[in-house]
């Protein structure tokens, strides 16, 4: 009876979820009715999967606006019109325009206008499937106008968007924050009627007593309207299913494809039966699986990536595969690791394997380019922003007019309870309703669906800016509609390695760079590499150079491939947190504590010494400890990805598991210890094959930075550094035997370069300094040449005098022999303050002003200080900037002398890390370099980090007691202050060559230098 019903995917407008809707509707006696989102078809997919699982009707349709305008509402009559819907309106969202006034033809889909809108635009003869719509306000109107004569197209059209008095209050609330305006400026068009309310059948029915031929059209178009997606063996209809012409053709591709690659994979293996046995298990199930498809999907985007020259990593529960090794689509061998078949693939599980495919940073968007045009029926996978509780006190706070100091301290907490008044209730109240309500709809960071339907039977398309067609709906739907996920992601490790190769090549044309894809189990066991992992020098390299990652990896002395692979699982947080990672430590180290596990979990996990790592630990911990069936391991597997929809069958699972510890005789207290330690890993947890694909590309971001280190620093800097600010990159290419210089016009480029042992820094990294102008420069010097003077230069290139300052100030001008002080005189005279403007290359260089000047010299600590102003940070020490130099010369050398005993030390913080205890106390963690350029590591715990605060980059003057976990010293603090940097030399007093004391009125002066005050050390931002 209800033909337009909205919930909150009416983004902004619309107050509850699908499932709020069904419940309403159930409540008010309505057995069928329509989900019509505004311009939107988010929750269509959804809501028929709650339909089918409640024995419920679905139908589906949009209510069409232009700027929250009503002009028709479409209505789906089956599938077919869902898609022609989908169309109508993708088409529309890609182009940015409005939606014209009338409806085009529908072959499988019905219009309502509302009665309004007819009258609007006088329309005097209706299609067949068009419809006049009328709602309970505007039933008075009828008899008065022509259109009571159009008796069998008149349908009743009540538009439903709230419960309640509430609702609509958050409706008004969520309208002014999508217009940006006050409450009482939200005019009443950008808003739904109070009565937009869903009411019972019979109430609803009572209002058309007198036009009973509306309540009998309202009824049949309801009859006639059905969609259904078949979401119980959705996996084998929604997505592409052939590959070549058929599906007998697929699979004997794929068999081919995994034979030949025996030869590459396993030609040094002489016995190859157990290879032959796991191929051939591994056919027959994704075969029966309805696999072979999906397989040779990614097999064709990594062929791609290889003729490219692409680098690429394989990972996710795919990597547990042969198949996947054998069509190099990873690199992880599952034989040699024992990787468990059953979380790769089993007959319980309905969704296929996840291949994450990792390319550089900056090669994705030609691999996204290459399916959308390999592959017809393509769209990104869409993602929902939804309401965070601080954002939504913020704008709650605009809305209602809240002086900003009231916002600042509303969002920050610190507004005591006394002193709220009404309207800051209301704020709170209307926050906790509207937070996680989906604010925007935007774009999941990987993932693309290829669908053998067109992509429009499924869901409306947006087209953000990178010109991809995205679907209005989320990773969880897609997976309850059976439609795989492809996910193609992005890492900047890759771009490292890449360009590692590439800078190789030309600094050392001589060298001997070893195939980083086929010499990997080479790299495994190089004694140089491994020191490097047990030392935890690793730096720059991918995954393991956080410190939490140095701090696992010295506490392991971890010093092989295994070891690595553990590590990279162990450093989640789901074994992290359930007190695993320390078990596991103690384990690792003393053999004789091996003895405590388990005899059963010893046995199923020899290799982690009876404790649960990874996700088919707890999968094979469910299936032999509780005699689990793998339906229900594989809902442990959903489970631990973080992609079941509710909790009701890890529930289940629960209970199932308990009955079947105690059917077969288990410890309570044992069972119940295993269970917490499942449920720890719910979201957090690798799968082995996933450990094991992160570690191949550690090793081979080893064997780079041991080998050519400076090279891979460079690289590291060029793509974007890491876990660190690129300030600790410089440090370590330093640390490597780097000389780093500034940057240089005839040396620089706008990434960094490294020629012998000399890095020059980006031009790039000089915040103010304009592409084009790094672009001119470029120019000029590849086509004509180095410059041998700054005339030369500012007759060669056109540059502002403001831009040329940067360059100056920077000492790009330093092979001139002129001190930068001299080189902003002329700058001022030469250039005065005209813009820069694009010229044809001069036939005579132009006679520039001679400028007599004083004596000038600019010293290191100015260099400095100009330094850390443009590229955010000195290319001296920090500690040489001390207004007061340290009283003490100690350094992480001298730590394990010191063990127990509270010492002073000095460093320079590069990392904080706050987190908090489980009763929700802060606590933070310090990495800092000391005076020798060495890492030590402090902890605050929460009696001392209530008091004491980080503020900013700077040196620290540290406190604390030296403690020792497993040969890990790190320091314990009990006080901390910051130590002050010395007066910016540049604009002290008693500085003869103060700059600013020149002459305000230039822009050159003024812009650049005049209103530069100098900065404490604590007021440097940290990058």
């Amino acid at each position: 009876m209800y033909l337009n019903n909205h919930t909150y995917y009416s983004l902004r407008y619309g107050t509850y979820d699908e499932q709020s809707l069904i419940d309403l509707s159930l409540q008010c006696g309505v057995k069928h009715f329509v989900i019509t989102d505004i311009n939107n078809t988010s929750a269509c997919l959804n809501f028929v999967r709650l339909c089918t699982l409640q024995n419920l009707k679905s139908i589906v349709g949009i209510d069409f606006r232009n700027d929250n305008k009503q002009l028709y509402v479409g209505i789906a009559r089956n599938n077919l019109g869902f898609q022609e819907l989908n169309s109508f309106l993708s088409d529309h969202l890609h182009s940015k325009k409005t939606l014209p006034d009338r409806a085009p033809v529908f072959k499988h889909a019905y219009v309502v206008y509302p009665l309004e809108r007819v009258m609007e635009m006088g329309i005097v003869r209706l299609r067949e499937s068009e419809k006049i719509g009328i709602s309970t306000a505007s039933i008075r109107k009828l008899i008065f106008t022509k259109y009571a004569s159009y008796k069998d197209h008149l349908v009743i059209l009540q538009t439903t968007s709230f419960r309640n008095k509430r609702d609509y209050n958050a409706h008004r609330l969520l309208r002014a924050i999508d217009r940006n305006l006050l409450l009482s400026q939200l005019p009443e068009d950008q808003q739904g009627h109070p009565n937009d309310k869903m009411i019972p059948v019979e109430e609803l029915q009572e209002h058309f007593k007198s036009f009973p031929e509306l309540i009998e059209n309202t009824e049949k178009l309801l009859q006639q309207c059905s969609i259904d997606f078949n979401f119980d063996n959705a996996q084998l209809n929604e997505n592409q299913q052939i590959f070549t012409e058929n599906k007998e053709d697929d699979f004997k591709l794929l068999s081919q494809l995994a034979h030949d690659g025996i030869n590459l994979r396993y030609q040094d293996v002489v016995d190859k039966t157990a290879i032959y046995e796991r191929i051939e298990k591994e056919l027959t199930t994704v075969k029966r699986k309805g696999f072979v498809a999906y397989f040779l999907i990614n097999w064709e985007i990594c062929r791609y990536a290889r003729e490219r020259n692409y680098f690429y990593v394989g990972r996710g529960s795919g990597a547990n595969s042969i198949l996947a090794y054998l069509l190099q689509i990873t690199e992880v061998d599952p034989i040699d690791l024992d990787l468990y078949f059953e979380r790769f693939i089993n007959d319980y599980r309905t969704s296929p394997p996840d291949f994450d495919l990792d390319f550089s940073w900056d090669d994705r968007e030609d691999i996204t380019q290459f399916i959308f045009k390999r592959f017809k029926n393509t769209a990104l996978l869409g993602t929902y922003n939804t309401f965070q509780f601080r954002a939504v006190i913020r704008e709650l706070g605009k809305v209602f007019g809240l002086p900003k100091s009231d916002i600042d301290k509303l969002t920050s907490g610190q507004l005591p309870a006394h002193e709220m008044d009404d309207m800051h209730r209301l704020v709170f109240k209307y926050g906790n309703l509207i937070q996680g309500m989906p604010n925007y709809i935007s774009i999941h960071a990987g993932g693309i669906l290829i669908t053998q339907k067109n992509i429009h039977y499924y869901s409306a398309t947006d087209l953000p800016p990178k010109g991809f067609a995205t679907v209005q709906f989320d990773m969880h739907i897609a997976e309850d509609a059976g439609i795989h996920k492809f996910d193609i992601l992005a890492q900047r490790g890759l771009g490292k390695i890449r360009d590692t190769v590439s800078i190789v090549k030309y600094n050392q044309p001589n060298a001997d760079i070893k195939d980083l894809r086929a010499c990997v189990k080479e790299f495994k066991e190089d004694p140089e590499i491994n020191a490097m992992i047990s030392q935890a020098k690793c730096i720059g390299c991918f995954y393991i150079e956080s410190p939490a990652m140095r701090m696992l990896l010295s506490k392991l002395r971890t010093h092989d491939y295994l070891g690595l692979v553990a590590a990279s699982s162990v450093i989640r947080p789901g074994v992290a947190q359930s007190g695993m990672m320390r078990e596991y430590i103690l384990r690792t180290r003393y053999p004789e504590r091996r003895k405590q596990a388990h005899p059963i979990m010893s046995s199923i996990m020899p290799d982690t010494y009876g404790i649960m790592v990874y996700q088919e630990d707890v999968i094979k911990v469910a299936h032999y400890y509780a005699k689990l069936d793998l339906g229900a391991a594989d809902v442990l597997r959903r489970g631990m990805s973080g992609k079941y929809r509710s909790r009701e069958e890890f529930k289940a699972v629960e209970k199932q598991y308990f009955d079947n510890c105690k059917k077969h005789g288990r410890d309570d207290k044992q069972a119940k210890e295993i269970w917490e330690q499942i449920k720890s890993f719910a979201g957090y947890a690798f799968a082995k094959g996933h450990s094991a694909s992160y570690a191949v590309e550690s090793y081979q971001s080893l064997y780079l930075k041991r080998y050519f280190p400076l090279e891979y620093m460079t690289a590291t800097l060029n793509n974007g550094g890491g876990f660190y600010r690129p300030e600790l990159y410089v440090h370590e290419a330093k640390m490597c035997g780097a000389t780093i210089e500034a940057p240089c016009i005839n040396n620089s480029d706008f990434q960094n370069t490294i020629k012998g042992t000399t890095i020059y820094l980006a031009l790039g990294y000089l915040k103010e300094l304009e592409k084009r102008t790094i672009q001119r420069l470029l120019e000029s010097r590849n086509f004509d040449g180095p410059f041998n003077s700054f005339d030369d230069f500012i007759n060669r290139v056109p540059i502002s005098a403001d831009q040329a300052a940067i360059l100056i100030r920077i000492n790009a001008f330093r092979f001139t022999g002129l001190d930068r002080c001299i080189l902003l005189w002329q700058a001022y005279f030469k250039l005065n303050k005209k813009t820069a403007v694009d010229v044809q290359s001069k036939l005579f260089a132009p006679q520039n002003k001679k400028v007599n000047l004083p004596q000038l010299k600019t010293s290191k600590l100015e260099h400095a200080f100009e330094q850390m102003e443009l590229l955010g940070f000195p290319l001296c020490s920090h500690f040489e900037l001390l207004a007061q130099q340290p009283d003490n010369d100690l350094t992480h050398k001298d730590l394990p002398s010191k063990k127990g005993k509270t010492i002073t030390i000095y460093g320079y913080v590069i990392n904080i890390k706050t987190t908090h205890t489980s009763n929700r106390k802060r606590m933070q963690f310090g990495t800092f370099l000391d005076r020798d350029g060495g890492f030590f590591d402090t902890v605050m715990f929460p009696q001392v980090a209530s008091k004491l605060r980080f503020r900013g980059s700077g040196i620290y003057k540290v406190t604390g007691k030296v403690v020792e976990e497993f040969d890990f010293y790190s320091i314990e603090v009990t006080h901390m202050d910051k130590m002050d940097y010395i007066q910016d030399p540049r604009y002290a007093e008693d500085n003869p060559q103060t700059i600013h004391r020149l002459d305000k009125q230039t822009s050159l002066r003024d812009r650049r230098l005049g209103n530069s005050t100098g900065k404490r050390s604590d007021e440097v931002n940290m990058n």
